[in-house]
């Protein structure tokens, strides 16, 4: 992979199959190198990924927005207008655009405002898993300091056994769950809980993909002819893709081994558009193998 790659856009569309596909790079974050790779050395990972001062490397917040005939569809939402700028600092997050009547405005908003598509068009949320810059875009808030719905008009989407977990939190794992970025959305009737891999709408399917979280999953966009996956956390950037390349943030890091076994072989042999949810400067691409492990290959 080249180091030299410029900066994605802020929206990127394709086709995948009979759906238009848009990219959004719903923010940046700066996180730190050793957490997002785990056992892997820093001799090896910084020739790919070199940190900065603070051994931070540069990370997006991808999300997709896919134009369905029964209404958008929004596959994850970033980390929205919530947080306050000591959380932003310590996660590197930026994504915040000029407030427009007293209310803070993200890089996902300007990406709908880009494309000409309303908040209120999207029917249907799919959250990987609800960590704060998975699912912080679901909820915003108001003007007058009250948390809403983003997405007024949308059914929000997650895994019955990572909401449980999302709710449930222990020492480990409180600091990347927050109710305010559910709650509105539970008490309005508009979440629904699944229980394994489904067909959500005609051609987009969720996967369970454990590790990250126990009931992380993957998203697949099948537009006849041709297959998308949103791989979510399993594997975050193009340079996760050798299989012992783990974060050192996943709960079941044996378990993601496991996930990515099977999930990287199936999309190398059904040649798979693979969607990088964190990759500042990968967005997709073909899995190849290059006889030690996975690579990416060019679109």
């Amino acid at each position: 992979l080249s180091d030299m790659t410029p900066p994605t856009p802020l929206v990127h569309t394709r086709r995948v199959g009979r759906f238009t596909v848009h990219e959004i790079q719903a923010g940046g974050q700066q996180l730190d190198g050793g957490a997002m790779f785990g056992v892997v050395p820093k001799t090896l990972w910084e020739r790919r990924l070199p940190a900065d001062a603070r051994n931070r490397i540069p990370m997006g917040m991808r999300v997709l927005l896919v134009e369905h005939e029964s209404g958008l569809v929004l596959i994850d939402s970033g980390s929205g207008n919530k947080e306050t700028a000591k959380f932003q600092d310590i996660y590197g997050i930026e994504n915040a655009g000029a407030p427009i009547d007293g209310v803070a405005r993200t890089a996902l908003e300007d990406g709908f405002t880009q494309l000409g598509h309303r908040l209120g068009d999207v029917s249907l949320v799919i959250n990987t898993h609800l960590h704060f810059d998975h699912a912080g875009g679901n909820t915003f808030l108001d003007a007058a300091g009250a948390v809403r719905p983003t997405f007024p008009n949308a059914r929000y989407v997650v895994q019955a056994g990572e909401y449980h977990y999302a709710t449930h939190t222990n020492e480990r794992t409180a600091a990347s769950y927050f109710g305010r970025n559910w709650d509105s959305i539970r008490e309005a009737g508009r979440l629904d809980l699944i229980d394994g891999g489904c067909e959500l709408v005609a051609g987009i399917s969720v996967i369970r993909t454990p590790g990250h979280v126990p009931h992380h999953q993957s998203v697949l966009i099948d537009g006849g002819g041709e297959i998308a996956c949103f791989l979510g956390d399993v594997c975050p950037t193009a340079y996760h893709l050798p299989l012992p390349w783990i974060m050192g943030y996943d709960v079941e890091p044996l378990v993601t081994l496991e996930s990515k076994r099977w999930l990287l072989k199936r999309a190398q042999e059904e040649r798979w558009l693979v969607v990088f949810e964190h990759d500042a400067t990968h967005a997709a691409g073909r899995v190849g193998h290059d006889g030690k492990s996975y690579t990416l290959e060019s679109e």
